[in-house]
C-alpha cells in the first residue's frame, strides 16, 4: 500500500510541476502576423458593392458617384489569360473606395499586345459606374 501511495504522490508532483512549467511558458509567447488590418479591410471591400444590370433594378433613390475601371494583366505568355472576374472585382474595390454600394458595368475590353503597358502581354479592362443607393425603408 505504501508503494502505491508513493507512486501516486510522485505522479501528482510530476503532473503539478509539468502544468506549472507549461503555464509559465505560455505567457511568454507573442503572436506576430503579416496581416495588416487596413489591407484586410480593403481586400474584402468589394463585397459591399452589389452589381446591377441597370438603374431600374435600384430599390430606392440613388446618386451617381463616379466612373471606375478594373484591370487584369497577363504578364507572361505562359501565364493565364486576363480574367474578367478579377478585373470586375478590382472595379468594385475602386467603387468601395468612393463610398459606393452599387455598380453597373458598361463593358470589358481585351487589349492584346499592350504597347502602353510593357509589363503585360494582354490586359482586360472592365468599365463601370459607381452609385450610392439608398435602401427602401420598411413600413411596419
Amino acid at each position: 500500500m505504501k508503494k502505491i501511495s508513493k507512486i501516486n504522490n510522485r505522479l501528482i508532483l510530476i503532473l503539478t510541476l509539468t502544468l506549472i512549467g507549461l503555464s509559465a511558458c505560455s505567457s511568454q509567447y507573442t503572436v506576430s502576423t503579416n496581416l495588416d488590418k487596413g489591407k484586410f479591410q480593403t481586400y474584402f471591400s468589394h463585397a459591399q458593392v452589389k452589381v446591377f444590370q441597370d438603374e431600374s433594378e435600384f430599390s430606392g433613390r440613388f446618386k451617381l458617384i463616379g466612373l471606375v475601371e478594373g484591370e487584369d494583366c497577363q504578364a507572361k505568355s505562359h501565364h493565364a489569360l486576363p480574367d474578367k472576374i478579377a478585373a470586375r472585382t478590382e472595379a468594385r474595390r475602386q467603387a468601395a473606395q468612393q463610398q459606393a454600394n452599387a455598380i453597373i458595368f458598361s463593358g470589358c475590353a481585351l487589349i492584346d499586345d499592350d504597347q502602353a503597358n510593357k509589363q503585360c502581354i494582354a490586359t482586360l479592362v472592365c468599365y463601370g459606374m459607381s452609385f450610392q443607393v439608398e435602401p427602401l425603408k420598411k413600413i411596419n
